[in-house]
């Protein structure tokens, strides 16, 4: 569960161009949640999201993760928990290492830092059953540089290196919107099928509204740093394209 109890963050604290990003915001996020976020530019989406990965320390408040504070704690130190897809899918792999090494760089998060993990051939195996549920064909091109994939490629992969440990907490970051329609797709799909398997706790950010209406259980809005709409369940569900357009009229 994570857990967020009023929350503010200002930017240039005290001086004559201080921004609230975020005031006095709560939020409970349970376990096995999807949780889709969306709001105007500036509305502190991806604040919200730097504060729970730990990337952002909130001016007052307190953030919990499973029942733990971790307000101080920084993002490494929030890894074994949380993985993170951010919205350009060149920013979340290293471009010059091949897909095998990009998966063992993933695997350390959730290790402890004075382990050394190989790419023995227990390791490749498993990689290579991971990425093969992709149906990409790239279970046979560990060694290819990841630079030299596509965006949607990138994604999918940082997908599966996301739940390919023990974290439990998916967060995404406008995951699709620098993609085409085809790969966008593809990458909710794979998504939506490892959020469900794996039982994770997912929040999501998006300006798609159609993505919006049609993915998560649970839909929040935010405006100027504060929760204007929190719908789940039938109201979720019942919610049109035309409602969500006319959120922002």
């Amino acid at each position: 569960m994570i857990q967020l109890d009023s929350i503010s963050k200002f930017f240039q604290h005290g001086r004559a161009g201080q921004v609230t990003a975020l005031k006095e915001f709560s939020l409970r996020v349970e376990d096995g949640e999807y949780l889709v976020i969306i709001g105007s530019n500036g509305s502190g989406k991806t604040t919200l999201l730097n504060i729970i990965a730990g990337a952002e320390r909130p001016s007052s408040g307190r953030v919990s993760i499973a029942g733990l504070d971790v307000t101080r704690l920084p993002e490494h130190r929030r890894s074994p928990w949380i993985a993170r897809v951010f919205q350009n899918p060149y920013q979340g792999t290293a471009p010059d290492l091949s897909i095998l090494d990009n998966f063992r760089l993933a695997a350390l998060r959730t290790q402890s830092k004075n382990l050394v993990l190989g790419t023995d051939s227990a390791f490749k195996i498993k990689v290579k059953e991971t990425i093969a549920r992709l149906g990409m064909g790239l279970e046979n091109k560990l060694s290819q540089l990841m630079g030299n994939l596509s965006g949607g490629q990138r994604q999918a992969l940082t997908l599966l290196m996301c739940v390919m440990d023990k974290g439990n907490i998916l967060l995404l970051d406008e995951p699709t919107a620098a993609l085409d329609p085809k790969s966008a797709a593809s990458v909710l799909r794979i998504a939506n099928q490892l959020i469900s398997e794996f039982r994770l706790t997912a929040i999501c950010i998006t300006h798609n509204l159609r993505e919006a209406q049609q993915n998560g259980a649970r839909l929040i809005q935010l405006q100027e740093g504060k929760l204007m709409r929190d719908l789940s369940g039938e109201q979720k569900v019942a919610l049109s394209l035309q409602d969500l357009v006319g959120w922002f009229e």
